[in-house]
């Protein structure tokens, strides 16, 4: 049973494959903002996973987060994640990502929670339009 207070955590380290100019999304070798989204899609998902029923899961449907602070390759990384909100089966999670001097990332992110092999099958419809 998903509960409102429900906290997430995730670490990582900053690589070459996760920087901007990896990516795609900029030219310097620093902790790319897409990158900040997945990790924290990431830490909410797998908050909650433990909470839900078999064959569920969560998908993300809103972010809306700033990224206030570049990290270079080598730091560690981490988000930090709290359940606030339960409205049927929308999720809304506060978050906020760090590095070792701060932080690096704020904001809301909201989970919807499915059927995952519902979800699947009427995706995959899609493909035989």
């Amino acid at each position: 049973m998903l509960t409102i207070g429900t906290k997430g955590h995730l670490e990582q380290i900053v690589t070459e494959e996760v920087t901007a100019d990896r990516i795609g999304s900029g030219l310097v070798k620093v902790f790319a903002t897409p990158m900040m989204i997945a990790l924290i899609e990431k830490t909410c998902n797998e908050s909650v996973v433990p909470q839900l029923e078999a064959g569920q899961g969560t998908v993300g449907t809103l972010i809306n987060v700033s990224h206030c602070a570049a990290t270079p390759v080598g730091m560690k990384v981490w988000c930090d994640s709290e359940l606030v909100e339960i409205d049927r089966r929308r999720l809304v999670f506060n978050v906020k990502a760090y590095d070792g001097c701060g932080l690096i990332g704020e904001g809301v992110h909201e989970r919807f929670v499915i059927d995952s092999q519902k979800f699947q099958r009427k995706a995959e419809e899609k493909s035989s339009r």
